[in-house]
């Protein structure tokens, strides 16, 4: 599969650029890094700690905001369909079979929990965030493992 479908507004091809992709994966994981510190720590240990709540809802921000900027980048360059949002993001990429549908679907539900801690911070649980840093994080890593994959064809 050759990455260079679109054209550009000055005429010329448009290709999936490595190394925005890398600028992100590498935040991704300095992120990811950070969560699996809080991995084995002890549920009330974790919520009665601001300071540790503040800080890795600022990684898991981080991370999918990286996902998002991955996302956007090739469906921009593929010429694939414009997404109204976050979620339709992942929703085009597992289409587009860029992706796996089972994880675009995985994934959509994490861009709404992203709108959550973005716009409602006080209102995300803290139970249930620290679940998510616990479970989900297997996610981020199989989307970093199927973008590889895609854009190495």
């Amino acid at each position: 599969m050759r990455l260079t479908i679109c054209t550009g507004a000055r005429g010329y091809e448009m290709k999936v650029d490595k190394g925005i992709i890398k600028e992100r994966f590498d935040t991704i994981e300095r992120n990811i890094n950070f969560l699996k510190e809080y991995k084995d720590i002890p549920k009330k240990e974790f919520i009665n700690s601001y300071k540790d709540v503040q800080a890795a809802k600022f990684s898991l921000l981080e991370i999918l905001e990286a996902t998002f900027d991955i996302a956007n980048h090739i469906i921009s360059v593929q010429g694939f369909s414009r997404a109204e949002s976050y979620s339709q993001m992942f929703r085009i990429l597992g289409e587009e079979k860029v992706i796996e549908i089972n994880l675009a679907n995985r994934l959509e539900d994490m861009a709404r929990f992203r709108n959550l801690l973005g716009h409602r911070y006080g209102e995300v649980d803290d139970e249930r965030f620290l679940v998510i840093i616990k479970t989900r994080i297997e996610d981020i890593l199989e989307f970093e493992k199927q973008i590889h994959k895609y854009i190495e064809k």
